[in-house]
């Protein structure tokens, strides 16, 4: 089953259970979904499922570190846009498993003990291998936190 044919089937539960607000959320990510289908004028892969929703979720985050306190009503639907879209987006690597992929890419480009001068060729190699699966930051302050 499609990512698609995935979101399309939870947004028909979402409207016979009467949840507007669900429901809203997948519509938007269906047309996002299709939007890519029709301007790449490709077929869409899971990869490329998987990336749009982890740019929706970002996006999102976005808005909530630019929304003002009191607007309490953004915050929330920000913050149950997330959740929703969270449900389809893909598990994302913690520190020990982006920590085990560091050392398999040092181990390949025969660096023992990674200095601040090895970083860009590090993260070159490395990025490839985690993109999509874990938080480009993340990975940054773990390689950070091991040289």
């Amino acid at each position: 089953m499609s990512k698609i044919d995935e979101i399309r089937s939870e947004m028909i539960k979402a409207m016979k259970a009467k949840d507007k607000a669900r429901k809203d959320v997948l519509s938007l990510l269906l047309a996002e979904l299709k939007n890519f289908e029709i301007n790449n004028r490709t077929e869409l892969t899971d990869e490329d499922g998987n990336q749009i929703i982890l740019k929706q979720i970002k996006q999102l985050k976005e808005t909530l570190s630019l929304t003002p306190a009191d607007r309490q009503d953004i915050i929330d639907e920000c913050n149950f846009s997330i959740s929703v879209l969270n449900e389809y987006a893909p598990k994302m690597m913690d520190e020990e498993e982006i920590r085990k992929v560091i050392e398999e890419t040092l181990a390949e480009l025969s660096i023992e003990k990674p200095t601040p001068q090895d970083k860009g060729k590090i993260m070159k190699s490395l990025m490839p291998k985690t993109k999509g699966k874990a938080d480009g930051k993340l990975v940054n302050q773990v390689l950070g936190s091991m040289m």
